[in-house]
């Protein structure tokens, strides 16, 4: 399955159906009188989140999509049918953005949320409604409620609780499928990982989430490498997990480079907290790292911790900070767009013909 986290789809609710122009003509009934009934509404758009569901691909083949439009009202004061509703199925942790790509509409970070994007339009009257003492044969009735229209973006991030990042080749798909049971690809050349990956942690009787990202260059906020697109996929992780390969000249820079390409970002993603681990160390002479260790405390007045995916040095007691992190600074579950004032009762939301 390809993994898509960025899509744009046009979405229509439906015409509420016209009302019905109607007498009601029977033998022995004299001056039946007007007995149209009213259109039907048409259909609503929803988005709902499904937790089967990690990717938007979907959305790549399809990008239309329309409510049904109401059935007309008809004679005997028949009131025509709903259109169908349209319900687009998209993963948890997906936002749905106005066509401008900022003003947000909704933010799904839980299953089962579901969240009216469009109304219906409602149902014209039939004849029957406009009777009175004056008018006890009206000969019109309404058209029904134009629905309505338009684009929204589609841009999905992941929920994790830790996100790893660091420069291309650190070892972070290395380190992902040695702690979880996730299969990134694994390679000896830059950029091997080109899509986000997630994998289930478990230290002791707990577990986490981690998500591994494409890894970061220099200027990948202009659109270098891969860009940083991809950083919106640890925005909503309580902490970072930043990895350093050890064998590199010079660690310092790795790590400025990448805090830079953070920052540029966004502000509340460079305040989250920050667990730096030297990987590969099975490779480096241990006079050497500690050489670079002392460095890298001195330059930024953090101490790094070591480990090697390879054979397992520090894995676990890395995994077991990160824990750690994750209790101390676990983002609080925002609000349910259930709770939101816009879904209001049906009646509350009226239209007169």
């Amino acid at each position: 399955m390809k993994f898509l986290d960025q899509a744009k789809v046009y979405v229509r609710s439906g015409n509420g159906g016209a009302g019905c122009v109607s007498f009601r003509r029977e033998k022995f009934i004299e001056y039946g009188g007007p007995d149209g009934g009213d259109g039907g509404r048409g259909g609503h758009v929803f988005i709902e989140a499904t937790n089967g569901l990690n990717t938007l691909i979907d959305y790549r083949y399809q990008q239309h999509f329309k409510a049904g439009t109401g059935v007309h009202g008809m004679g005997r004061n028949r009131t025509g049918a709903a259109g169908d509703d349209v319900v687009l199925k998209v993963p948890v942790g997906t936002q749905v953005l106005e066509e401008d790509g900022e003003t947000l509409i909704a933010d799904l970070t839980e299953g089962g949320q579901r969240v009216r994007l469009l109304r219906g339009g409602n149902g014209g009257w039939g004849n029957a409604r406009f009777k009175s003492s004056t008018n006890q044969a009206p000969r019109h009735a309404n058209p029904g409620e134009e629905g309505q229209e338009m684009w929204v973006w589609l841009r999905l991030k992941l929920i994790a609780d830790a996100g790893l990042v660091g420069l291309p080749n650190a070892g972070k798909s290395t380190l992902l499928s040695v702690v979880s049971a996730a299969k990134p690809k694994i390679a000896d050349y830059p950029f091997t990982t080109l899509v986000p990956n997630l994998g289930v942690v478990s230290v002791d009787t707990a577990s986490f989430v981690l998500a591994d990202i494409p890894g970061l260059i220099e200027g990948a906020h202009e659109g270098v490498g891969l860009g940083d697109r991809f950083l919106g996929h640890v925005e909503r992780c309580a902490c970072l997990l930043h990895l350093i390969d050890a064998s590199q000249d010079d660690p310092v820079e790795a790590w400025r480079i990448v805090r830079g390409e953070i920052e540029a970002y966004a502000e509340e993603l460079a305040d989250k907290p920050e667990l730096i681990v030297f990987s590969k160390a099975d490779i480096v002479e241990p006079e050497e790292l500690k050489k670079k260790r002392k460095a890298f405390q001195k330059a930024t007045g953090q101490v790094p911790l070591v480990i090697s995916a390879a054979t397992g040095q520090g894995v676990h007691v890395a995994m077991g900070k990160l824990l750690e992190m994750i209790r101390a600074n676990r983002p609080a579950s925002p609000q349910s767009q259930e709770d939101a004032p816009e879904d209001q009762p049906e009646e509350d939301e009226t239209w007169r013909p």
